[in-house]
C-alpha cells in the first residue's frame, strides 16, 4: 500500500523552529525521509545533536538567529516561501524557568507570537503547529486532563505554555490563523543531552555505575511519551489540517500510562538489568505540580493517530542510544 503521507510531504517547505532540541531533530529526520524541503532555525551550534551526529543539519536548510528577532521570522517564512511552521523552540527547562523567569517568558511567550506574527502575513502558510505542553493546565484535581480545561498555570514555567496556548488561540479567532496546538507529557529518547531530565540521567547514571539521581521525593507524577511517537503526532496533526475544521484546536497526546518518578527510575534500572543501584532521592523539586496526566481521546477519535511503541519499546531503543553514544564517546577519547 502506499504511503500517502510521503506524497504529502514531498517538496513541501517546512519551517522548524528549535530544530537542534531532541524534538525537533527526531522531526525533521522523519520530514526529511519523507521529502520535505526543510528550513531549520538554529540559535546556538549543538555539535552533539543527533540533527549534527546523524548528518540531517547537511540535508537542510539552517538558519542562525533567535524567535525573538521578528524581522528575522519574517524574511525567513516570506523568503523560503514556508507552508508549514512547526514551532517547537522554547526554554524548556522547569528549573531553569523558577531561576530565570523573565528570559523564559521572552523566549516562550514573546518568541511565539513573534511566529504568529510571522505567519500571518505570510500568504502561503497553511499550517501551524505549536508545542505546548501538559503544564498549561496547570494543578488540576480533576484528571486526566482533557482538552476543554482552562489554562491555568501558576508557576514560570507552566504560566509561559498557558499564554503560547492562548496566544495561539488569539490568532486563530481573531486573525483565521491556520494553527493547532500540541499538549504533551514528559517525552524521552535518544538525543536528549539535558542530564538533568530523569530518563537519560538515570541511564546515564547506570552506565557509569552510579546510584541515579532523584530531585524530587519521587511520588511525583508524569506522563512519559517516547519522542518517535511525539514526532509521528505533529506529522499527522500537521496533515489533518488540510480540513480547515481543525484549525484553532488543541490535541493532547500521550501512551496514557500514568507512573511516577521513582516507578519510572526502577523501570529504567531493571530494564538495564541493574537494579542494585538503589535511586538518591534528593526531595528538592519546588514549584511543580505533582500529578500531571492525559487524556488523548480527541487525537484517537478526530485525527486516527495513536502511539506505535509501548513505554518499555521506547525505554530500551533509548537506552540502547545512550549505551551507543557513550561508547563512541569513550573511544574518542
Amino acid at each position: 500500500m502506499a504511503d500517502h503521507t510521503v506524497d504529502y510531504w514531498r517538496g513541501r517547505r517546512v519551517f522548524l523552529t528549535g530544530c537542534t532540541g531532541l524534538l525537533g531533530a527526531t522531526l525533521a529526520r522523519d520530514l526529511h525521509q519523507r521529502g520535505a524541503d526543510i528550513v531549520g532555525l538554529v540559535r546556538d551550534q549543538v555539535p552533539q545533536s543527533s540533527l549534527v551526529t546523524d548528518g540531517t543539519i547537511s540535508r537542510i536548510t539552517t538558519v542562525r538567529g533567535d524567535i525573538e528577532d521578528l524581522a528575522l521570522l519574517q524574511r525567513v517564512i516570506s523568503e523560503y516561501e514556508v507552508e508549514v511552521v512547526f514551532h517547537l523552540a522554547a526554554q524548556a527547562i522547569v528549573g531553569t524557568a523558577n531561576r530565570h523567569p523573565v528570559a523564559t517568558f521572552r523566549t516562550n511567550i514573546a518568541g511565539s507570537w513573534n511566529v504568529f506574527e510571522a505567519c500571518r502575513h505570510s500568504p502561503r502558510v497553511r499550517a501551524v503547529v505549536v508545542a505546548s505542553s501538559d503544564k498549561a493546565y496547570g494543578t488540576n484535581e480533576s484528571l486526566p486532563y482533557v482538552e476543554s480545561m482552562p489554562m491555568a498555570g501558576e508557576h514560570p514555567y507552566d504560566v509561559s505554555k498557558s499564554c503560547t496556548d492562548l496566544l495561539a488561540r488569539t490568532y486563530y479567532a481573531t486573525y483565521g490563523l491556520p494553527v493547532c496546538i500540541t499538549r504533551c507529557g514528559n517525552f524521552f529518547g535518544g538525543g536528549d543531552l539535558n542530564f538533568n531530565r530523569i530518563v537519560p540521567g538515570t541511564i546515564r547514571s547506570v552506565l557509569h555505575d552510579e546510584r541515579p539521581i532523584i530531585r524530587s521525593d519521587g511520588t511525583f507524577v508524569r506522563d512519559y511519551i517516547y519522542v518517535r511517537d511525539v514526532a509521528d503526532a505533529y506529522r499527522v496533526l500537521a496533515e489533518r489540517m488540510q480540513d480547515p475544521a481543525v484549525h484553532g484546536e488543541a490535541f493532547n497526546f500521550s501512551n496514557e500510562i500514568r507512573l511516577d518518578v521513582l516507578g519510572l527510575t526502577n523501570r529504567i534500572l531493571a530494564l538495564m538489568g541493574r537494579e542494585d543501584l538503589e535511586p538518591v532521592i534528593l526531595n528538592e523539586a519546588s514549584s511543580e505540580i505533582r500529578e500531571q496526566y492525559l487524556s488523548a481521546t480527541r487525537a484517537r477519535e478526530r485525527l486516527g493517530w495513536k502511539p506505535r511503541f509501548g513505554l518499555d519499546d521506547g525505554l530500551r531503543e533509548t537506552i540502547d542510544w545512550y549505551r551507543d553514544f557513550f561508547t563512541k564517546r569513550a573511544a574518542a577519547s
